[in-house]
């Protein structure tokens, strides 16, 4: 026993400290969410375009079932060649983007981006499923988002007036192979391209009077584009890229037609068949449709009946065209852009 005396009334225990806050835990949740947010959303993004295909197939199956047995009866020698014309549109698709942009893309991914942007061309009107992939394979490859933007506003601008420069060389090069008084659409058909045009820049004007805050990146985006159009235009493999490539296109396309229809023993010339193509989507290519599906095709129609091709042939020359052109690589193509995807390419 202590001797010592007390020297007060003993105090309050000392307080424990109090254990420190787990501070590994609220943060790795959070990212541990956002992971399985982001694995989501890719494995969703990956489904969606197989969803959206097979919705397409089962609306329009009647356009599948009637071009896949006309074409079973066609000479399949003509059919391999317009396939071959349609792979090369890809090419010619790839030429141009890399055309609008000063920077060297990776030849391999970009043509593999423009396959899956073609499925995505027919899913969405006005080519903006092309567009949107477009846009996220070059923020990908790290080009910032107003000089990617503003590639695909070039592109947009420089593919029909290099198809308007096509369409007038043949005018000039042979005038007298072409019936241009039964192709060249009426006045009022003439007025469509007009008055899209200024439907797009007045809403465009409108948008940015009403919503102010749009201004600075609209400033941003006319500056960037200005300056890569210079800049491209000095650069001779990018001139060449750009408007050889978009002059190419419209060809391609025709000679898809060309082939078809000599499959199923149609007899115009290529020049024919190409000036017919140029005037079609010239007139009524400012109608918003996915992949321009109906109202080139119902124009094609008619300028292929100038030239004396039955109706009914014709048609199944458009239907021929399309399942070549949509329906036989759609589904590689939406498998392309899932890849593209899951590969974080995309």
């Amino acid at each position: 026993m202590s001797l010592l005396p007390l020297e007060g009334p003993p105090g309050p225990l000392p307080a424990a400290a109090p254990a420190p806050l787990p501070t590994g835990t609220p943060a790795h949740a959070p990212a541990g969410s956002r992971r399985s947010l982001t694995r989501l959303t890719r494995h969703l993004l990956t489904v969606l375009p197989l969803l959206l295909i097979g919705i397409w197939a089962a609306l329009d199956r009647r356009a599948l079932y009637d071009g896949t047995a006309r074409l079973a009866s066609a000479d399949p020698g003509w059919l391999l060649v317009g396939l071959c014309y349609t792979c090369l549109g890809w090419i010619s698709a790839s030429v141009v983007r890399q055309g609008a942009l000063p920077e060297r893309l990776p030849s391999g991914l970009l043509v593999a981006s423009q396959f899956a942007a073609g499925a995505a061309n027919h899913v969405l009107p006005a080519s903006l499923g092309a567009h949107a992939v477009t846009l996220r394979f070059l923020q990908g490859q790290g080009i910032p988002l107003a000089r990617a933007t503003a590639s695909l506003a070039l592109y947009t601008l420089v593919r029909p007036i290099a198809k308007t420069l096509v369409l007038v060389g043949f005018l000039v090069a042979l005038p007298g192979l072409l019936r241009l008084g039964d192709l060249v659409p009426d006045r009022r058909m003439l007025f469509l391209p007009l008055v899209a045009a200024g439907l797009g820049l007045g809403g465009t004007l409108l948008l940015l009077t009403l919503v102010r805050p749009l201004r600075r990146p609209a400033a941003t985006f006319v500056r960037t584009a200005l300056t890569d159009a210079r800049r491209l235009h000095t650069m001779p493999s990018r001139i060449l890229a750009l408007w050889g490539g978009a002059a190419a296109a419209p060809l391609l396309q025709a000679s898809v037609i060309h082939a078809v229809g000599a499959s199923l023993g149609v007899t115009l010339s290529w020049a024919q068949v190409a000036f017919a193509y140029l005037v079609a989507s010239s007139a009524v290519g400012s109608v918003p449709a996915p992949g321009g599906v109906g109202p080139v095709d119902a124009a094609m129609v008619f300028t292929l009946a100038v030239y004396g091709v039955p109706v009914s042939v014709g048609t199944a020359t458009l239907i021929g065209y399309r399942v070549l052109t949509v329906w036989l690589p759609l589904l590689p193509g939406v498998l392309c852009m899932s890849a593209l995807v899951h590969r974080k390419v995309l």
